[in-house]
């Protein structure tokens, strides 16, 4: 419990900006909800990220919702406010089945924290009693299975990594063979980290998941981008790009500690429909966690 109030803490810091700073002053207490209030909230959702057309959807439900209820105050409004920003982040499904093995593929540009988020995820899953094994089937970088190999050493996970550019596939297969033969239950694995070349990075993927589906067949498995929350709108151009690609799942957010607004979080679900499964608030091995709508919203709007 002490853990995640720190890490709830670090979340609201990080956010700081946006609740304490963008929304500062908008939701005075006793003032009457009008014409001004709504115009100032719609400027800083547009500031804080959330684009223009997530912005105009979210402000038409605070509309209806002001209305239904009869509210009169702002400070009636930021608390439906923030029930209305947590459910629109809130997945549909679980994210992992419990009990079960499963795969995750790990996606995302260079920078963002890929390869930091896989050995972070591994390290939460195990607290969380799974037995998880990396795959370094980025083959692409130079030194990506060295840079690793050093988070499965920190995490006390097993990892199977081959030589610079080979076959990733290759990679991914023999992770398997080793995931069956340790018993382990959650295979992550890092993939090369290129967008310039959608056509070699989906096939690349296709090939990748063809040996899982012939190797694992039936398992669970969960495509995920990682993005760089300080990139804002960028980032939502990005998941475009490899949602056209990659057949995601959903989102790792890193770098929440850093300028971060955070906006952008809402618009990768109201507009891609893509869950967010993880945030990241610093470089600690714990400063990765499961995403909580309810909390990262209050801490959104300084509610």
């Amino acid at each position: 419990m002490e853990k995640k109030q720190g890490f709830f803490e670090k979340l609201k810091k990080g956010l700081s900006k946006t609740g304490g700073g963008i929304f500062m002053g908008l939701f005075a207490g006793e003032e009457r909800i009008d014409a001004d209030f709504y115009d100032a909230l719609e400027e800083a959702m547009i500031i804080a990220d959330m684009g223009m057309e997530t912005t105009q959807t979210l402000l038409e439900r605070l509309r209806a919702a002001v209305s239904a209820q009869k509210l009169r105050t702002q400070s009636e409004a930021r608390e439906v406010l923030a029930e209305i920003l947590a459910d629109c982040m809130r997945p549909e499904q679980a994210f992992l089945p419990k009990g079960e093995p499963a795969v995750l593929l790990i996606v995302g540009v260079n920078g963002v924290g890929k390869t930091t988020s896989i050995g972070k995820m591994a390290a939460y899953f195990k607290t969380e009693g799974r037995s998880p094994m990396m795959a370094a089937a980025d083959t692409f970088r130079a030194a990506a299975a060295e840079q690793l190999s050093v988070w499965a050493e920190r995490a006390g996970v097993p990892i199977v990594k081959h030589g610079e550019g080979a076959d990733p596939a290759a990679v991914v297969f023999d992770a398997i063979a080793s995931f069956k033969a340790k018993g382990c239950d959650l295979l992550l694995c890092d993939t090369a980290g290129r967008l310039h070349n959608k056509k070699n990075l989906m096939s690349e993927l296709e090939k990748i998941r063809r040996v899982i589906g012939r190797e694992l067949p039936g398992v669970h498995t969960e495509v995920l981008l990682v993005l760089d929350a300080t990139t804002g709108q960028n980032a939502i151009a990005q998941a475009r790009v490899f949602g056209e690609s990659a057949g995601l799942t959903g989102v790792v957010l890193t770098k929440l500690d850093g300028t971060a607004k955070g906006g952008m979080t809402v618009a990768i679900k109201e507009e891609l429909g893509l869950p967010v499964r993880f945030v990241g608030v610093g470089e600690g091995i714990d400063d990765l966690q499961p995403f909580d709508p309810d909390a990262f919203a209050r801490a959104l709007i300084g509610a």
